[in-house]
């Protein structure tokens, strides 16, 4: 480690420290890219944490909505015709595949392929 990355490490905010965490617990799960390197319109593998989870429904459907972290940006990603998910909470570690596609000027994947991850000391 450089004395600059050690500088840093020490001056850093608490929320940079958790987001160079996280980012560093997605880089471990194989095939997966960082959600500030996701290409539009095409297909990705992202790794993170849940930080929301909200039912909001779209054109009369119900419609269940979940931002996932992976401390360089943030992923939306959208259940159609779902009120609720088994597993789906905030905190929740996820490991998720599908076409990114921008709406609203947000990533989001709709009806994304999920694979649950143990949480940290599981």
């Amino acid at each position: 480690m450089t004395f600059a990355e050690r500088v840093r490490k020490v001056l850093a905010s608490q929320a940079e420290i958790e987001a160079d965490e996280e980012r560093a617990d997605a880089l471990r799960v194989p095939g997966c890219c960082a959600v500030a390197e996701l290409p539009h319109r095409a297909r990705a593998s992202v790794s993170g944490v849940l930080r929301s989870v909200t039912l909001r429904p779209r054109e009369g459907v119900p419609a269940l909505e979940a931002e996932l972290y992976d401390g360089s940006g943030a992923l939306d990603l959208v259940w159609l015709g779902r009120r609720r998910i088994a597993g789906i909470e905030p905190g929740r570690r996820l490991k998720v595949d599908g076409m990114v596609c921008l709406v609203a000027g947000r990533r989001t994947v709709f009806n994304p392929r999920y694979e649950l991850r143990a949480r940290p000391g599981e």
